[in-house]
């Protein structure tokens, strides 16, 4: 899987930071950036005191809501494309996010991965300011079963395409975790972002 997301993220640099190229970069401001106090201090790991919820049985998500932030969106599953990377949500949909559909379901044991766009040639989408987060920030997210699943971050970092770490961001968790991905990092006006913010979060309560 971690191959196969990986195209997908590098791929998806060229549909991330339209609006930006579109009005001129010099009069916009980007996307927030995770500072250094957000990321983790000796690799991934749950952030300390945080309460771990018992993993749910699969179910597949239908939205979610991350107050902080102000996202409250629909979510749609993500296949894989022709060239065998995962699938992005239309990019002309501002407020979408997609989960991959052969993966783990958000709240189940393992990791869930939820991807969104930072913005379009409209401007801001749905995870514009994902590298906003703080730890122990909450991420909800509803699923057919009629539960919601909820997440406490525990860090969030910001990688280059280049040093983009599969088996942190993919690798198995015996906790049902969730990993938020998009867009960030430099910004090109030739090339959109060079990176990925990804925020790191573990289950915490089911309602």
């Amino acid at each position: 899987m971690s191959q196969k997301a990986k195209g997908w993220l590098v791929g998806s640099t060229v549909l991330c930071g339209l609006w930006l190229i579109q009005n001129g970069s010099d009069t916009l401001l980007v996307p927030p950036q995770p500072s250094a106090a957000e990321s983790f201090a000796a690799g991934p790991q749950l952030q300390p005191g945080s309460p771990v919820a018992a993993p749910m049985r699969p179910s597949e998500p239908v939205r979610i809501r991350i107050p902080a932030i102000e996202v409250d969106a629909p979510m749609m599953r993500l296949g894989l494309d022709a060239d065998g990377g995962l699938d992005v949500p239309p990019d002309g949909n501002r407020n979408i996010a997609g989960w991959f559909k052969n993966g783990t379901p958000p709240g189940t044991r393992g990791t869930a991965i939820v991807a969104g766009h930072v913005d379009n040639a409209r401007g801001p989408s749905v995870f514009y300011s994902l590298g906003a987060l703080k730890r122990g920030t909450l991420v909800e997210i509803d699923r057919k079963d009629g539960h919601t699943a909820v997440f406490s971050i525990d860090a969030i970092e910001v990688y280059d395409n280049e040093d983009f770490p599969d088996q942190r961001v993919y690798g198995e968790s015996p906790h049902a975790s969730l990993r938020l991905i998009t867009c960030g990092g430099g910004f090109s006006e030739k090339t959109g972002y060079q990176g990925n913010v990804v925020a790191y979060a573990h289950l915490t309560e089911v309602r």
